[in-house]
């Protein structure tokens, strides 16, 4: 057994990056690629994204804690951190476009650097299941000592199943009492091979979680991936962001982690999932006397080690046995438990269709506020908008449209090309195609209207945007890049 030193874990030296940029599908319809899993809240009150920042913060304060997500989910990102610590939300970066984990932990680790000459960085993905902090704070500091001296770490949990949706990290000499040397990864084993590794108890999951030296994990950037390299090379000049669209989409497991030496992985005491299908979401739910778990709205008779899960009216199912059944405002899955990996097959042919169901819900989340469908045809669309109080929309107009505003609650202010108007309840407005337009709350309470669209194109990319407070208009976009 190879002794490591234990002067006391450098928590001082500790950051974190949790990743908040996925956009799985495993979860329709609950996960839409506006609203993915990590954003939602799936086993409890909180999301999963704020679970995973309110265990880091048992051990680090806010700004040591920085989370990449993309450019659609930035304002949910920031509105979610800052209902758990304020001084989150000034920590969140945003990638142009999905680039796997490796660029979106160098963005991380840019800002880390500028604070920190030998930080030791733990990554965190924001879309996993973990209880038992106590055992995640040891596990944590375990890895932190490890990383001290130059090992790059990461968390194995130990297999319950030969499950072949998970690859898996081969365990060499211990190193100390819980961690090991890495004798390599398999990726995603057939399921005979599997079983060879549950049974031999030589392996065990990849949770996806790391912990390594900062300076030490960018020079096996340099050896190994010599164009991101390049790229991290130039920020100084110009913005990391500028050159995203040209460089490789890799993960850090297949860039870095599993070409690296001095790997470590480190036995996991915490309960980890990570919720990457409905069958992880019956495992892992509260079972009621009849094995099955129940969630929103639901009412069951007779059945049976199924999980029913209601996010909208009421769901009634009678007599169901191993079933899965997700019923949202819009959309409905209904199938076996044990062919819940099949859901990838209803959302590809849903987006061969170009079914706006992939994409989001019936309510929709912006940073000013939220919209959601009522009813909509092939030349009209009804939506009620909720504006927060002080919160404006950008200044925009539509190219293929006409809207009819009618104010239910609050009081509006409504700009229609140069006139400005407060409009109040009962209060109508109309918004001519192709005139410029805004609506704001002035007041403390929220505004709600009802729109009604009409034309030949109603979607959501009819929006020229000429200026707007959260930097998304056109010449917004345009000095970003």
């Amino acid at each position: 057994m190879t002794q490591i030193k234990n002067s006391g874990a450098p928590w001082s030296r500790s950051w974190a990056v949790v990743l908040a940029g996925g956009s799985g599908t495993r979860l329709w319809p609950m996960s839409r690629s506006l609203l993915p899993k990590q954003l939602l809240a799936l086993n409890g009150e909180k999301t999963l994204l704020q679970q995973t920042v309110e265990r880091l913060l048992g051990k680090l304060a806010p700004e040591r804690i920085i989370t990449v997500t993309n450019d659609e989910h930035f304002f949910e990102v920031c509105s979610q951190l800052a209902r758990i610590n304020p001084h989150l939300q000034g920590q969140v970066l945003k990638e142009p476009m999905g680039k796997n984990t490796l660029p979106a932990i160098m963005l991380g680790l840019d800002k880390v650097m500028q604070r920190e000459d030998q930080p030791l960085v733990g990554v965190f993905p924001s879309d996993h299941m973990i209880s038992g902090q106590e055992d995640f704070e040891k596990n944590w500091e375990q890895a932190l000592l490890l990383a001290d001296q130059g090992w790059f770490v990461t968390f194995g949990i130990p297999p319950r199943a030969p499950e072949t949706g998970f690859g898996y990290i081969a365990k060499a000499e211990e190193l100390f009492p819980g961690s090991h040397q890495v004798a390599g990864f398999v990726e995603k084993p057939p399921l005979a091979q599997a079983r060879e590794f549950v049974a031999a108890g030589t392996h065990f999951w990849n949770s996806g979680m790391f912990v390594v030296p900062g300076a030490s994990f960018l020079e096996a950037v340099e050896q190994f991936q010599p164009e991101l390299w390049s790229w991290w090379g130039k920020r100084t000049d110009t913005p990391l962001v500028k050159g995203y669209a040209s460089i490789p989409d890799i993960s850090v497991d297949y860039g870095i982690m599993e070409r690296a030496e001095h790997l470590a992985v480190v036995r996991a005491g915490f309960q980890w999932d990570d919720l990457g299908s409905w069958e992880a979401m019956f495992r892992m739910g509260v079972k009621d006397d009849s094995g099955s778990v129940l969630r929103g709205d639901v009412l069951a008779l007779d059945c049976k080690k199924s999980l029913l899960y209601s996010n909208g009216s009421k769901l009634a199912a009678v007599g169901l046995e191993n079933m899965a059944v997700v019923q949202t405002r819009d959309a409905t899955l209904v199938c076996p438990l044990d062919q819940v990996q099949r859901v990838k097959d209803v959302v590809q042919r849903l987006k061969a269709e170009n079914s706006s169901l992939v994409e989001a819900h019936v309510t929709v989340r912006r940073p000013w506020g939220s919209y959601t469908v009522l009813e909509e045809g092939q030349f009209y669309k009804i939506k009620r908008i909720t504006v927060h109080p002080g919160a404006r929309l950008s200044l925009q107009m539509h190219h293929h449209r006409s809207e009819h505003w009618v104010v239910i609650k609050g009081t509006a202010m409504v700009q229609v090309d140069e006139r400005e108007m407060i409009v109040v309840e009962n209060q109508s407005v109309d918004i001519p195609k192709a005139s410029k337009h805004r609506l704001s709350n002035p007041g403390r309470v929220p505004v709600e209207i009802i729109e009604i669209q009409s034309g030949p194109y109603l979607e959501e990319d009819d929006i020229v945007r000429f200026d707007d407070v959260y930097g998304r208009s056109a010449a917004d976009k345009a000095a970003e890049a």
